[in-house]
């Protein structure tokens, strides 16, 4: 497999659950230079009228600063690997089987087609769970 596999830094935020709110916070990053490479929002159903989002690059203090000031944090529980490549059919389930043959239990898993290439965003519980699913997928 030809695939990149990198560590990202997750952060996360509430949202109200109401029109404009989740593109409110997300334009206020986009202000910031803020070039977003994955958004996942969903409502919260433990905390009727909020939602959460999660949103993976920030860099340099100015997007820090403005994602610090419309509520985002660093993820200290969701470890997350982004994997990228040419796509090829099948790519989704021999990354997966992979993590299963080496022990590793993913605690979320999103991904894509875009054009050729395919991106994977694999979330585990543990930074060492992490750097292991990198060893694995390393050729």
């Amino acid at each position: 497999m030809n695939a990149i596999a990198e560590q990202e830094e997750v952060w996360v935020a509430s949202v109200e659950d109401k029109p404009g709110a989740l593109g409110n916070k997300l334009a206020t990053l986009a202000e910031a230079g803020a070039d977003l490479g994955f958004i996942i929002a969903r409502r919260s159903p433990e905390k009727p009228g909020m939602g959460v989002v999660f949103v993976t690059p920030l860099r340099g203090d100015q997007e820090i600063d403005a994602a610090t000031e419309e509520g985002f944090t660093v993820s200290n529980h969701l470890h997350s690997l982004q994997v990228k490549g040419q796509n090829d059919p099948g790519i989704a389930a021999r990354v997966t089987q992979k993590m299963g043959q080496a022990g590793l239990n993913l605690r979320g898993f999103s991904g894509a087609v875009i054009g050729t290439q395919f991106i994977l965003h694999l979330a585990f519980d543990t930074e060492d769970a992490v750097q292991k699913a990198i060893a694995v997928l390393q050729p």
